[in-house]
This record gives C-alpha cells, sequence and structure tokens, in this order.
C-alpha cells in the first residue's frame, strides 16, 4: 500500500529544490528553507499555515453551532495530510466525488466516507464490499436517484458472492441541475424501491445546493429555503413509512457558497435522531477570488460575519518587462487555476528582498498561457518591477490549483516552510 501520509518526495515534483536529496514529507519543515530567500524553485504553491488553522477551526465550529458535523469534499484538495486535519478538528468523515477517491482517503485513515455521487459500475460496487469487509470499522455511503441506477446495483447484488447491502442516501435535485430527483413523485417511487431492496439500505436524504448560488441574498435564501423543504418533506414521508434503516437519519447539504443556508434546514424533527452532514471543502483554504466574494454576502446574513481567510497562494518569478504596462510571470495554466477567474496579483517580493509587500490592487492578470501569466496595469500607466521580482498570486477556486500540484509548502507569516502536503489526484 502506497505510504499516502508520510511519501518521499523528490526534484520530480515541480517547486522541489532541483539539488536536493529526497525528503520523507514530515522532514521538510526542519530543512530551515525559506520561500522568499530563494531556497526553493518557483512557482511554487503554498497554504498560509496560520490561516490553514483558523479556517479548519471555524467552519468546526460553525457546524457545531448549528447541529450539524462536516463531512467535508475531499475532492477539493486530495490531500491525504489534510484530510487527517480536518478529521482532528473534528469531522465525522469526508466526502469523495468517486470511488478512487475514497481509497486515498480510507488507506490515509478515513473510516466515514460519504460518495457524493451516483456509484452504480460492477467495479465499484465489488471494490466497496471489499473494502468494507478488509476494514469492518469503514462506513461507505453513497447517493442514488434513479430506479434504472438501483435496477443496475441490484443486478451486480444478484451476481456476486455473500454481498454485503449498501448505505445509500436519496438524492433530490433541481431542473436543469446536475444529478438528484426532480419531482417528489419520482423520489416517491425510488424511496420505496430502496426500502424493499435487498441491495440497498435506505440511511437519509440528500441534495447539493452549490451551483446554483449567485452570491445574491435575496435569491440565494429562496432557492435554498424551496430546496431543502423538499429535502425535509422527503425525509418526513420516508420516516412516517419506516423506510429508514438506521437509528439515525442522514440529512445532508451544503456546498461552499451559501451552506449558512441550508444549514438551518438540516435538523428536522424526526422520530430518530438526525446526522446533519455539511459537504463544503474550500473552506479549508478558501481564495481571493469567487468564494472570498460569496463569504463576503455571507457576512450580511451571519451576525459576527464570516472567519474564513485566504490561506493559499502561488508564486512566481517576472521573467520579462517587455513593455511599460506589462510583466510576464513565469506561472500559469499548469500551476493554478483559471476556471472562475484570473488569478489575483496579492504580494511582491522584490530581487534581494525577503519581505513581501501587498501589490497595488489596480494590478490584473489578463490571460494566461501554458506557463506564462499576462500582469498588466490600466493603460497609460507602467507597472514598478523588475525582471526577478517575485509575485504572490491570489486564486479563485481552490479546487482546480490543487490538481495541479503533487506537493505544497506549509508557510508561516514570514513564509518559512514549517511544513508540507501532498496531493494524490
Amino acid at each position: 500500500m502506497p505510504d499516502y501520509c508520510d511519501p518521499l518526495i523528490d526534484s520530480s515534483f515541480k517547486g522541489f529544490p532541483h539539488q536536493q536529496a529526497a525528503l520523507r514529507r514530515s522532514a521538510i519543515g526542519a530543512q530551515g528553507w525559506n520561500l522568499l530567500r530563494g531556497d526553493l524553485p518557483l512557482p511554487l504553491a503554498v497554504i498560509r499555515r496560520d490561516a490553514l488553522a483558523a479556517n479548519l477551526q471555524w467552519m468546526q465550529g460553525f457546524a457545531r453551532e448549528h447541529g450539524a458535523d462536516m463531512a467535508p469534499h475531499g475532492k477539493t484538495t486530495m490531500s491525504p495530510q489534510l484530510f487527517q486535519r480536518q478529521l482532528a478538528a473534528g469531522a465525522w468523515g469526508i466526502t469523495f466525488a468517486t470511488i478512487g477517491q475514497s481509497r486515498v482517503g480510507i488507506d490515509a485513515g478515513v473510516r466515514n466516507c460519504l460518495i457524493a455521487n451516483q456509484v452504480l459500475t460492477d467495479a465499484d460496487l465489488a471494490a466497496i464490499v471489499q473494502w468494507r469487509r478488509d476494514r469492518p470499522d469503514l462506513r461507505m455511503v453513497f447517493l442514488v436517484d434513479s430506479v434504472r441506477q438501483l435496477d443496475l446495483i441490484e443486478i451486480w447484488f444478484e451476481r456476486a458472492h455473500d454481498p454485503l447491502p449498501f448505505d445509500v442516501l436519496l438524492e433530490i435535485g433541481l431542473d436543469g441541475g446536475r444529478t438528484g430527483c426532480r419531482d417528489h413523485a419520482s423520489a416517491q417511487q425510488l424511496a420505496r424501491r430502496l426500502q424493499v431492496s435487498p441491495a440497498t439500505r435506505l440511511v437519509g436524504i440528500e441534495c447539493y445546493e452549490g451551483l446554483w448560488a449567485k452570491g445574491d441574498s435575496a435569491a440565494d435564501t429562496t432557492l435554498a429555503d424551496a430546496l431543502m423543504a423538499r429535502v425535509v418533506a422527503m425525509a418526513r414521508e420516508c420516516d412516517a413509512a419506516g423506510m429508514f434503516a438506521d437509528p439515525e437519519i442522514i440529512i445532508s447539504a451544503g456546498g461552499s457558497s451559501i451552506f449558512d443556508l441550508v444549514a438551518r434546514h438540516m435538523r428536522p424533527a424526526l422520530s430518530r435522531p438526525v446526522r446533519a452532514l455539511l459537504r463544503s471543502g474550500c473552506y479549508v483554504t478558501h481564495d481571493h477570488g469567487n468564494y472570498k466574494r460569496m463569504m463576503t454576502v455571507m457576512n450580511s446574513r451571519l451576525s459576527c460575519g464570516h472567519g474564513l481567510q485566504s490561506a493559499l497562494e502561488v508564486w512566481a518569478t517576472v521573467q520579462s518587462r517587455p513593455e511599460p504596462g506589462l510583466a510576464i510571470v513565469a506561472a500559469g495554466k499548469r500551476d493554478l487555476s483559471f476556471d472562475v477567474t484570473m488569478p489575483f496579483p496579492v504580494w511582491v517580493c522584490r530581487h534581494g528582498s525577503q519581505t513581501a509587500i501587498a501589490a497595488p490592487a489596480h494590478w490584473k492578470v489578463t490571460g494566461l498561457n501554458d506557463q506564462h501569466a499576462y500582469l498588466r496595469a490600466p493603460e497609460g500607466s507602467t507597472i514598478d518591477l523588475q525582471v526577478g521580482d517575485t509575485i504572490g498570486l491570489g486564486i479563485s477556486h481552490p479546487c482546480t490549483t490543487f490538481d495541479k500540484w503533487r506537493w505544497m509548502a506549509i508557510v508561516d507569516d514570514g513564509y518559512n516552510v514549517c511544513d508540507a502536503i501532498t496531493t494524490c489526484f
């Protein structure tokens, strides 16, 4: 089995010192490296230690105050070390999108896995059964949203040798969206089938609201209230009919944009205890763009505001100054996210300095190539940068930055490297 938690890292990993012998991840913090001193080749993705710790603490506290548990989405980071930090902070378990992702989590010590997706292929179903047999303390729950999916599960179940029934959540969805039952009648039909099927155990109801969030409190509240009303109605109906298989009932929702609006609906009064599971994942590092904007709106709904801090940055070198208002920075689509917005110039460190200063607010990254970023000032102005200076770029949507790095340094406020994480995409 791979050593997911303390693997060897070497110079084949982007951003690792070129001449350095391989090191265990746990040894990196003892090397005395400093990013601003030039001890590591750029570009390099870093996570700010104190912001990371604050985010873990704040989000866990938010869930606790709302009577919920965290099952953060592991696809955001796919980092065994961050999974362990989330569990240590109090998370019930970790959410995954695929069975392959869950295998990484299981080998890293996760024992409650929520697969926020439809599972139906023979290979995936067989893997779940085998892993549960190998680890009696392992729980795996996945989503079902159609009778056809259940038919395929039952076909496999009938052919399998001594199979185990699968714990499932019935998913409620929205028109024009992704997965999930679109109306109450189809959800009722599926629930009845799930209850009587020997292949499944209905353990709760689930939905996902994040794709529809707009950052407009009135519209987002209307959407969340309506969706969660459907979830609660289905839960109450299944509860009254005795359809749930466990002593507790799972209600799960919560992306990273409007989790406050769904959290207040996740503990309905039922005949059995309810385990409310929030699945937000991007909170762990937050960002400088889309989620920062969404959380600014959330501040108006939370009397105390939110405590999430931007923790993820990608540092790169200014490699060319071909025009007065343009700097070419040596990081691009291979290094940071660009699916929601361009990255944001946040910090500048002058060549020969070891101090990061705030970048001017009017600087903008206007485009990316595979390995280059176009940093511009407004037309008619110049950029006070020289070749050799370094730039700390903030990102929007951490999911699509994590998957570009096999490791990331964890740094203190002086950019001393004090730890590291690895990813397993």
